[in-house]
């Protein structure tokens, strides 16, 4: 009966099934980012993709640290060269695409995604996920145009890198919080993560 025993382990824990549900469902996120940022919609001076949406709505179901972790996770594979963003491998791949005129949109979307599961995590009526979906989108914008302020000077980075992208971003934000209502904080508190 000892011999079975190291064959077949013993139940996991429920820290243990935590972290492993936490562990697949980071991964699952990661994928979700990967997609969206393949899912493209042609528009000038770049393609609009759905990763706003995605990252908000990370925040909505998992929460704060969970939807920090799967953008750590997303980052980490696109680190890694994983043709994961949005225009790879084509435009580059790994940390020179990471640290292009791009790059402080993607630790952007790391900052918003903890925001917004912060925010959800206190409230989740209408206006609370309304206010987060908001902040995130302001805190993506703020990460974003700094950074490429440093590639083409304020002006342009505003012109270029917010007012283009306001509209689409503000309609992906009422999705997002639209889905949330639909039940985002109620799968979180299922998830239990």
């Amino acid at each position: 009966m000892a011999q079975l025993s190291r064959l077949w382990p013993a139940p996991i824990s429920a820290q243990r099934q935590r972290w492993l549900q936490g562990a697949v469902l980071a991964l699952i996120g990661s994928a979700a980012l990967t997609l969206s940022a393949k899912t493209q919609i042609p528009f000038i001076p770049v393609p609009m993709t759905a990763q706003t949406l995605v990252v908000l709505l990370l925040g909505m179901v998992f929460g704060a640290r969970l939807a920090l972790l799967t953008v750590l996770v997303y980052l980490a594979e696109g680190a890694l060269g994983l043709p994961v963003f949005a225009g790879t491998p084509e435009k580059g791949i790994g940390l020179a695409y990471m640290t292009g005129p791009t790059g402080g949109y993607l630790v952007g979307f790391a900052a918003a995604a903890w925001l917004v599961g912060r925010l959800t995590e206190r409230r989740d009526d209408a206006q609370a996920l309304a206010f987060a979906a908001l902040a995130g989108l302001v805190l993506i914008y703020a990460f974003g145009a700094t950074w490429l302020a440093f590639w083409v000077g304020v002006e342009r980075a505003v012109t270029l890198g917010i007012v283009p992208f306001v509209f689409g971003d503000l309609l992906k934000a009422a999705v997002a919080v639209g889905i949330g209502l639909l039940g985002a904080p109620r799968l979180r508190r299922h998830l239990s993560v």
